[in-house]
């Protein structure tokens, strides 16, 4: 690259950096870019759309110009702090001498470690993301420290100087993450400006969200399937690259199941007056404008079940020895979008109504199918519901999120035959599949919470009756 020296020309150009646009990412691929040299872009306007290990977000530019230069295509996997586009901000001017001068590389910052999201497990998984070497990276500038990538995302001209470290001991911040709290949201009451235990308990009080008012869609017809790659004629095998959500996926899964002893438990339950209730539901003025479903009597039975037995919404932690109580349910909804199937939650769902939630249920999804699930969205899960039944599937034996300990799989729900009232008769009938982490939930706990499960659903009148 050519080293300007003219600084006139030099101030013309405006460099945008791909930004980290979750907790301690290292990288991004660019999945498309909507613009070329030689548009004209505004302070605000969305140039391109990347994907995390996280989700697939879309990069608006800080600043007015006309696009000179997109530095990588499309595909390739780009470290944060990189430029990905150079701007002219000062168009018609004259002609440019030479392309921006290259920043001077900044020293690598410590990655802080991130929650990455998971598949079936569904949620995020608790490690370090690891930055991994990029192809034609000898020709590229290492990438800056994160407050240097947003002082470019406020439009500032220098990078600012990189923030100071939270102080906390290592079982604090182990606590942070299991928690799914920020340190540097953190205010310190510990002597030094230490952040204590207290300080991340405090953070994490939950606190009443508002009622979604986006109408829900249908959260039981999986995503559309996209048509496969054409296979070339004569092909005995196809290469697939893991990264992004894939690879995170793969990582927290095998990190899950060699961590965490799983226990999978059955029961196969009549729920012939859910569905009827759901019928019910679907006529009422009260549940007007959401959409109701199977998925939220069963989303509002595990709550009521949680309340019976909370030691289920619990986790295990092994830097300190405890078992953390969780006073609030965080509910996991497994969505399928087209780049696979991601787990985003909703904060404190046990204090939402049975119209809150299903608002809720039908925004959660939405955004998922539409690719728009941030980071912050599949943070911080308590206990997650896989419903394989729209697939299909009876049921299934899921692997816990890491951070969790309980997950609820549904099966499908199908017309069989089944003994009521001392006569064989046609019910609607489904099996439900509760894996948890045995370390702090025994059998006896486990079976508890799973046979409140399913007596709610055999008879949804007990949503009234044990609330």
């Amino acid at each position: 690259m050519t080293t300007m020296t003219d600084t006139s020309n030099a101030a013309r150009f405006r460099e945008f950096k791909m930004p980290d646009v979750g907790e301690g990412l290292t990288e991004a691929e660019i999945l498309k870019w909507y613009v070329q040299p030689g548009d004209t872009v505004t302070d605000g306007q969305v140039v391109c759309e990347v994907e995390t290990a996280k989700a697939a977000v879309e990069l608006p530019i800080p600043f007015d110009g006309v696009v000179h230069e997109l530095r990588f295509p499309e595909g390739t996997t780009v470290d944060v702090g990189q430029v990905i586009i150079a701007v002219d901000v000062a168009p018609g001017s004259g002609p440019a001498a030479a392309e921006p001068e290259a920043p001077a590389p900044a020293p690598e910052a410590e990655a802080p470690k991130g929650r990455q999201p998971v598949l079936v497990g569904y949620g995020v998984a608790e490690s370090s993301t690891k930055r991994r070497a990029r192809k034609g990276a000898e020709t590229a500038p290492p990438a800056a420290a994160p407050a240097a990538v947003q002082a470019e995302l406020n439009g500032q001209g220098t990078a600012a100087v990189p923030e100071a470290r939270p102080l906390a001991k290592p079982p604090v911040r182990k606590l942070a993450k299991d928690l799914g709290i920020d340190l540097a949201t953190v205010t310190p009451t510990g002597v030094g400006g230490v952040i204590t235990r207290e300080d991340v308990h405090a953070a994490a009080t939950p606190k009443t969200p508002a009622v979604p008012s986006v109408p829900e869609p249908s959260v039981e017809a999986p995503a559309p399937v996209q048509a496969p790659a054409p296979v070339p004629a004569g092909a005995r095998e196809t290469r697939i690259p893991v990264k992004g959500v894939r690879k995170a996926i793969a990582q927290a899964m095998v990190g899950s199941a060699f961590t965490a002893p799983h226990v999978t438990e059955f029961v196969t339950v009549d729920v012939t007056r859910t569905m009827k209730l759901v019928a019910e539901l679907k006529e009422d003025k009260d549940m007007a404008g959401v959409r109701v479903n199977p998925l939220l009597v069963i989303a509002k039975a595990l709550l009521v079940a949680i309340k019976r037995n909370p030691g289920v919404n619990a986790v295990w932690d092994e830097a300190n020895q405890e078992i953390v109580q969780k006073h609030y349910v965080n509910l996991g909804i497994a969505a399928a979008t087209p780049r696979g199937l991601i787990v985003p939650n909703i904060k404190d769902a046990h204090d939402q109504t049975l119209p809150q939630l299903a608002a809720s249920l039908g925004e959660l999804v939405a955004t998922a199918r539409d690719g728009r699930t941030s980071p912050a969205a599949m943070a911080g899960g308590t206990v997650t519901i896989t419903n394989v039944g729209v697939f299909g599937v009876d049921t299934g034996t899921p692997i816990l999120n890491p951070g969790e300990s309980a997950i609820l799989a549904v099966g499908a729900i199908k017309l069989q035959p089944w003994v009521h009232k001392g006569k064989v008769k046609p019910r609607q009938v489904t099996t439900l599949a509760l894996s948890f982490d045995h370390r702090l939930i025994d059998g006896e706990l486990g079976s508890k919470f799973l046979a409140d499960i399913a007596a709610i659903l055999e008879q949804p009148k007990r949503l009234i009756t044990w609330a």
